[in-house]
C-alpha cells in the first residue's frame, strides 16, 4: 500500500494499516526515523519516504537475503546530515545487525529499545 495510507491512523476506512504485508512495520519505522533525524535536511534522502518504494531501495538501507528478505539487517547512513533524534521506534528492526550513524548531528541519547 502507499505509504501515506500506511501512515495515516485517523482514516479509519482504511482497516489495513495494521496488515504487515501490505504496510511492512520496518517502512514504518524508518519512516519515523526519517522525520525525527530531520530526513528532509540530509544530504542524500534517495527514495526515503518514496510513496511506492521498498525501504530495501532506501539510501543507506540494506534488507536480508532469503528468510530475512524485506528485513533491514542494516543501516548505514553515515555522514549523511542527519540531525534532532534517533527515534524510539527504531527498535522495531529487529532484524538490524549493523548501524551506522556516525560523523552526524544527532544530539539525543540512544533509545533504550536498540538494546
Amino acid at each position: 500500500a502507499p505509504l501515506n495510507l500506511c501512515l495515516e491512523r485517523e482514516v479509519k476506512e482504511f482497516d489495513l494499516a495494521d496488515d504487515t504485508i501490505l504496510c511492512p512495520p520496518e517502512r514504518n519505522a524508518l519512516s519515523d526515523f526519517y522525520d525525527t533525524a530531520n530526513g528532509a535536511e540530509w544530504t542524500d534522502g534517495s527514495l526515503w519516504l518514496d510513496e511506492y518504494a521498498s525501504c530495501c531501495d532506501w539510501k543507506g538501507v540494506t534488507c536480508g537475503d532469503d528468510m530475512n528478505m524485506n528485513r533491514v539487517v542494516k543501516l548505514n547512513l553515515t555522514n549523511n546530515g542527519l540531525s534532532g533524534r534517533l527515534s524510539e521506534s527504531i527498535g522495531n528492526l529487529t532484524f538490524m545487525t549493523e548501524l551506522d550513524l556516525s560523523d552526524n548531528a544527532i544530539k539525543a541519547s540512544i533509545p533504550t529499545e536498540l538494546g
